[in-house]
């Protein structure tokens, strides 16, 4: 659960006297910008500068603008305007909530607060808003008060796998740093709503020094996410200066960020920011577009920045019930990834964080819109569909069933089309046995970098070199017996 300090921070969308003059758009608009919504939308309108206008739903229009003013291009001035009550939400678009429906969604608020960046909030369309994809994940449901039993605050598990503060080291040679609990906007199905927002949880610099000193001094670590919150939040110098100190270490190989601010602030992508990042490769950028309406024309000129600067981009989706869980939808959403060279590499089923139980599709859903693209779109263009185990074991492939049988000589195959066909197996392969002495070995590898002497889980039962033969859970009962009758 979100502390309740989180639910304190709602604020009216005003524009400050420093933010016209860092901007210079007072002269356009004769002098001087007003602290209200209505003006602001007067000046975006055109006509009529100064005078509430009949119709607010500009701001719809607004982020989709070839040529937008000026300051709506500053990312600060973004985030300085998030707007983050229900009120500013029914001016801008124009619309009004009932009373007792307006009463449940500001509980809501005060334990999942509500914010969202004007621009994202421009993408809305208002004739539906009720379904339009951008509204459901950036505005609050009364959905999200129903907690189920099985839900859990933090469903992966992440803190049981924290060897220090900021860092959750889950899988052998990487790690998860949390270097930021800040994002442009709350997404309503955030796996880390207990952080994101919370006062309490930023983390310092000395926290941060902690985690990169664990990264030092733990030489199997090669690849390193940083994630929060959003990365991009931070200032482009303190950014560098994490990024600097993790390219020190010289066990560390690669360098991945997760962000979401492409898609809901993509005026956060400037220069500067990008050269920063150009300093410090080899590193990865993933991004979480969710449907096709988000790639507008500002988020594709923000990936083409990043994109340019030689950094390889991912995007992991989030399959959302009532937003993207329709093949149609995910096949395009794919195919607008790669037209902006974005790789489409997971789509995760929906975690079991607190309050977003209305946002899960049944796996079965995610099957099936994996048979709507494999096969069917580029290969590249196919993600994939991953369930990230409660508890913290991993993240696990789920894929239709492509292997139908086999026996020792043939294996038997179908493929999207339904064709079933057949593979035969050599009849004389030359096995190659794994005894661990890789000196004995008749393949060449390079095993200066690479020591493999340590397996585990399924691993262990396939390697030759490690007498495991059975993997048993804690607690069997079965087993457990066994010890009671001496067995």
């Amino acid at each position: 659960m979100v502390k309740d300090s989180m639910a304190t921070k709602s604020h009216q969308f005003t524009l400050s006297p420093q933010a016209e003059d860092a901007t210079g758009t007072t002269r356009e608009i004769k002098g001087r910008i007003k602290s209200t919504v209505s003006e602001i939308v007067s000046y975006l309108k055109g006509p009529g500068a100064g005078k509430q206008p009949d119709d607010l739903s500009f701001i719809k229009k607004g982020g989709a603008s070839e040529n937008p003013p000026q300051f709506w291009r500053d990312w600060r001035w973004q985030l300085r305007h998030a707007i983050r009550d229900i009120s500013t939400v029914e001016q801008v678009l124009g619309i009004r909530f009932q009373r007792e429906e307006r009463e449940q969604l500001q509980k809501t608020i005060d334990t999942f607060p509500l914010n969202i960046t004007p621009y994202y909030l421009s993408l809305i369309d208002v004739d539906d808003y009720a379904h339009d994809p951008i509204f459901r994940q950036a505005f609050p449901s009364p959905k999200e008060l129903t907690v189920e039993h099985y839900e859990r605050a933090d469903p992966l598990a992440e803190e049981k796998d924290s060897p220090c503060s900021c860092i959750t080291h889950r899988y052998p040679d990487r790690v998860l740093f949390l270097v930021s609990n800040t994002c442009a906007m709350y997404c309503r199905h955030c796996t880390r709503k207990r952080k994101v927002g919370d006062n309490d949880s930023i983390p310092g610099k000395d926290e941060i020094e902690h985690g990169i000193e664990y990264i030092r001094n733990t030489p199997q670590i090669r690849d390193v996410l940083l994630s929060g919150g959003d990365p991009f939040m931070l200032s482009d110098e303190h950014l560098d200066w994490i990024l600097t100190e993790l390219r020190s270490i010289p066990h560390v190989e690669v360098i991945r960020i997760g962000t979401r601010a492409p898609v809901t602030l993509p005026f956060r992508v400037t220069d500067g920011l990008v050269a920063v990042l150009k300093k410090h490769h080899p590193l990865w950028v993933n991004m979480q577009f969710n449907h096709p309406k988000e790639m507008t024309g500002s988020a594709e000129n923000a990936v083409a920045k990043l994109a340019n600067a030689g950094i390889p981009l991912g995007n992991q989706s989030v399959l959302l019930a009532g937003i993207n869980d329709c093949p149609r939808i995910m096949k395009e959403l794919v195919h607008q990834l790669v037209k902006n060279r974005i790789r489409p590499y997971y789509l995760y089923q929906c975690d079991l964080s607190e309050g977003i139980s209305h946002f899960r599709t049944p796996v079965s859903k995610g099957i099936e819109i994996m048979e709507n693209l494999i096969g069917h779109t580029s290969g590249f263009a196919v993600p994939r569909y991953v369930i990230d185990a409660p508890g913290g074991g991993g993240k696990i492939p789920v894929f239709p069933n492509y292997l139908l049988t086999w026996s020792v000589h043939k294996v038997v195959l179908r493929n999207y089309e339904g064709v079933i066909c057949t593979y035969q197996e050599p009849a004389n392969y030359d096995r190659i046995f794994c005894n661990g002495d890789c000196s004995d070995c008749k393949l060449q590898l390079n095993i200066d970098r690479a020591d493999e002497s340590k397996v585990v889980g399924i691993a262990k039962l396939l390697a030759d070199y490690d007498d495991t033969t059975t993997l048993i859970p804690e607690n069997n009962n079965r087993l457990e017996r066994r010890q009671e009758n001496g067995g």
